[in-house]
This record gives structure tokens, sequence and C-alpha cells, in this order.
């Protein structure tokens, strides 16, 4: 990834548009149109000077990983995850054998007859939406629908130290030859005018585990735009990343690359920051 430096014509002129009444917000975006990396557009912004006025409202708190004193292992409860990569912008972790082999096709086998085309949800109204940029078949498992889930959803909260209830169900996803989901954000974004409805089930999501069920023979990589990272599907692995910003200057814009051969199974669960109702 590039580096752009921050002249000072660059930080007066977001001060301006700042002391103008443009929110933050609207001024990012202003600088990734104008060809500025994320990074260096927060950077500008200076979102993670603490005390920032400009900042948006972080999350009270986001899940959090706590790895042993070397950094390469997690206590899960049931079992150690090892550790693969570590970034802290964003947060972001990578996990190897977080699920066996028999747990990911276990969640494949009762998932399959319940696949759907997904769906998005729709910010404008709180409801959902079909997306052209998520080209996956998927469904929904409610939380603690069996015991293949309860063992899992108790490892996830083990892992990242965050209450089961305030998880979303587990969603499973196949994306088959040619199917991908283009960048995108998980939040919900706050000025949307379905985002109040949507946030009355738990409040706004503060993080994402996405979980590798089977791996394709070729393509289907986790990508992350801002960051320059790409993380390869292998069964049984997963990458997990929280922004208490809902906001792109959370670094967390990312997208699954098309699948080129075979097929990709996954599974997200996403955080909320209260109960999930």
């Amino acid at each position: 990834m590039q580096t752009q430096a921050i002249t000072r014509e660059m930080q007066d002129w977001v001060a301006q548009q700042l002391a103008a009444g443009h929110g933050p917000h609207e001024v990012f975006q202003a600088l990734l149109d104008a060809g500025w990396h994320a990074v260096a557009a927060n950077r500008a912004l200076g979102l993670q000077a603490a005390g920032a006025a400009a900042a948006p409202q972080p999350a009270q708190a986001v899940p959090r990983v706590q790895a042993d004193a070397a950094g390469a292992m997690v206590d899960a409860g049931d079992k150690w995850v090892t550790v693969r990569e570590h970034r802290s912008a964003p947060e972001l972790w990578v996990f190897d054998n977080l699920l066996s082999a028999a747990e990911c096709e276990a969640l494949i086998a009762a998932a399959e007859s319940r696949l759907a085309r997904s769906l998005t949800v729709d910010i404008r109204t709180g409801g959902e939406e079909l997306n052209h940029d998520r080209t996956s078949h998927g469904m929904f498992y409610t939380r603690g629908e069996n015991e293949v889930i309860r063992r899992i959803e108790a490892r996830i909260a083990r892992l990242l130290n965050w209450p089961v209830q305030n998880g979303e169900g587990l969603q499973v996803l196949r994306y088959r030859r040619g199917a991908e989901y283009k960048p995108h954000y998980d939040y919900f974004d706050p000025g949307e005018p379905g985002t109040a409805a949507i946030l009355r089930r738990g409040g706004q999501r503060v993080a994402s585990l996405i979980m590798y069920l089977r791996e394709p023979g070729e393509g289907g990589a986790t990508v992350f735009p801002d960051i320059g990272l790409k993380v390869r599907p292998q069964q049984g692995s997963a990458v997990f990343f929280s922004y208490a910003l809902a906001h792109p200057a959370s670094l967390t814009l990312h997208g699954g690359e098309p699948v080129k051969s075979g097929e990709k199974w996954i599974a997200t669960k996403w955080l909320r920051e209260r109960e999930f109702i």
C-alpha cells in the first residue's frame, strides 16, 4: 500500500470543512474520492487521536482477544486456538484450528437444504434486500439451535470475551464458482434512515468473525483493501476484526474475492453491543 504524506494544505482543508459543518463521514469520503488512501485520510482527520472533536462516538466496548504471553495461542475454553497473524489497525486476528473438520462438515450438512440466495440489510428501511454485490447462497441458524452450534458459540464467546447472547445467529454461506461479495462494511451506517430500527434488536455491530468451513480449489480469499491484507480460505481457520467506530476510518472494508474453482463455504458470526433479540 502506497504511503501518502499529509501536507499542511490538506490539514487546513480538512479543518475548514469540519469548521463549515461537514461531518467526518462526509469529509472522509471526499478524501477517498480525491484519491487518498483510507489510512492517510484517517490520519488527516485525526480520528485515532484521543479526544479528537471530529471523531464519531465509538461503541462503549468491543470484543477483545487475550492471547498467551507469546501471542501465539488463545484459550477458547474447550481448546487452544493458534494465532496465525495479528494486526492492531484495525484490531484483526487470523486463527488456525478454531473449528475441527468434523464441526465444519456438520455445519455444512445441516445447512445445505436450507440455503437461499443471500440478502443484505436494507439500510433505508431496516429490512432485507437482494444485493448484486453479494452472489452467495446462505442461511441462518438460530442461536443455540443444536449441540454443535452451542459448542461453537461457547468457544467463540470465550475466544473473544463477549457474551453468547450478544451475537447474531450463525450464518452459513456457500460461494460457487464465480460467486463473490464485493468490498463492504459490516456495521450499520448511522446516517441511514433504517439504522435506528436495526439497532433496536441489540445495538450496533462491533465485530465480525468469518470461519472457513470448506476451502475452494482456487480464489475466494477475504480481502481488506485499506490495509493490503488477503486471507486465504483454509478449513477450520478464521479471521476476526472489530470496529469501535461505525465509520470507514475503522479500516474494516472487506470483501470475498470470486471463487475460481470448487466451492467456498464459510460461517459468519456478527457481534452486537447488547443482547441480540
